[in-house]
């Protein structure tokens, strides 16, 4: 009898790990292979930025998904963490001169200290007033941003100058046995390095304790506190580490762009946001991924070919009769409700039922 016990604690044990199946190894292997050679092979600069700008919306949208898909709480601020980190790290990479990962660490702070300080104002509102309360936050940061010109430069923008240098490696600039890489190819890596540890911090997480306390939160906040979770002290973290690593996302932004404008902090990109999340998947962080490749991608991919697209507008007084900043807003309206009304779970709904129905073939039916 003790054979059977010691094998379903192994089994229980492999369930636990992350990657505790040979098929869940090899995805692995396989995401490793393509993280080291995709920036060799496409050497494009156009579609390495377009890669590099999805990485960043992916880190940005982890961070929503842990506060709204995981906690149950609903934001429209995303934009101003975001913009908070990008200004942060104009002054703490720029003026101050720190390295990559200090520059990075203040950012992340700024963005907690931020998200505590607003995260109290929200415990007694949940919903559409929760909604609307951040969605506020987006026109605060507009004017502040806008205002604070030492800071900011005001409606002009402010460059970015932060160093993104590792140690003796220069990511602008990184030569291995003769061979030079560009600074679009060091970037790739530096990102999507970024993506997989926010990733693997995200999926811990929302394993343990806390992270199971934010899930029954956001099923039943009075059951929860029912059963002795301090619903208001989850709430409040979950507001600090999303805005943390909302202003990590923008702390990237800024150094990889070398530039930022209060113009860039706007509705539109927490609405971008908000869709992502819902694409993608609802309380996953893989989904949330998904949801940025897919969906962050779309304004550089239309910008790039609204002139082959019909009915778009290439320029003011040119034909067509929309134009390209709003035909983002309407496609980014239709994903969101497609997709709730048609697939609520998301593009990792969809990837989930898809591998159930290999894994049980030909019981499938």
């Amino acid at each position: 009898m003790a054979r059977p016990h010691r094998n379903l604690v192994r089994d229980h044990g492999q369930d636990l790990r992350l990657f505790g199946t040979p098929a869940a190894r090899t995805g692995l292997v396989a995401m490793l292979a393509v993280f080291a050679v995709l920036p060799t092979v496409v050497r494009e600069d156009f579609w390495l930025s377009v890669l590099i700008y999805v990485g960043i919306t992916a880190i940005g949208a982890i961070g929503l998904n842990l506060l709204t898909g995981y906690c149950g709480q609903v934001s429209l601020g995303h934009a101003f963490f975001i913009g908070a980190g990008a200004y942060c790290t104009a002054i703490a990479g720029g003026t101050l001169g720190l390295p990559l990962p200090l520059w990075l660490a203040a950012a992340a702070m700024v963005g907690a200290a931020l998200g505590g300080l607003i995260g109290p104002f929200t415990l007694r509102l949940r919903g559409h007033y929760l909604a609307i309360v951040t969605l506020g936050l987006v026109f605060v940061g507009e004017h502040l941003w806008r205002n604070l010109r030492p800071v900011t430069g005001g409606n002009s923008g402010t460059s970015v100058t932060a160093s993104t240098a590792l140690g003796p490696v220069d990511l602008s600039r990184i030569e291995v046995a003769g061979e030079v890489y560009s600074r679009n190819q060091g970037w790739f890596w530096l990102v999507w390095a970024l993506v997989g540890l926010t990733a693997l911090l995200a999926k811990n997480l929302v394993r343990t304790r806390p992270g199971r306390a934010l899930q029954a939160i956001r099923d039943r906040d009075q059951a929860a506190e029912v059963i002795g979770v301090r619903a208001g002290r989850y709430k409040i973290a979950a507001f600090m580490v999303s805005s943390a690593i909302a202003a990590v996302a923008g702390a990237l932004f800024g150094a990889y762009q070398q530039f930022v404008s209060p113009d860039e902090w706007n509705l539109l990109l927490s609405i971008q946001y908000i869709a992502i999340v819902i694409v993608g998947g609802l309380g996953t962080i893989f989904g949330a991924v998904l949801g940025a490749i897919f969906v962050g991608a779309l304004p550089a991919l239309i910008d790039r070919y609204s002139d082959v697209i019909p009915g778009v507008q290439t320029s003011v007084g040119g034909d067509g009769f929309i134009s390209v900043f709003a035909l983002n807003q309407a496609i980014f309206g239709v994903l969101i409700v497609v997709f709730l009304v048609v697939e609520p779970r998301g593009l990792a709904g969809i990837w989930l039922r898809i591998k159930t129905y290999f894994r049980t073939w030909p019981f499938s039916y």
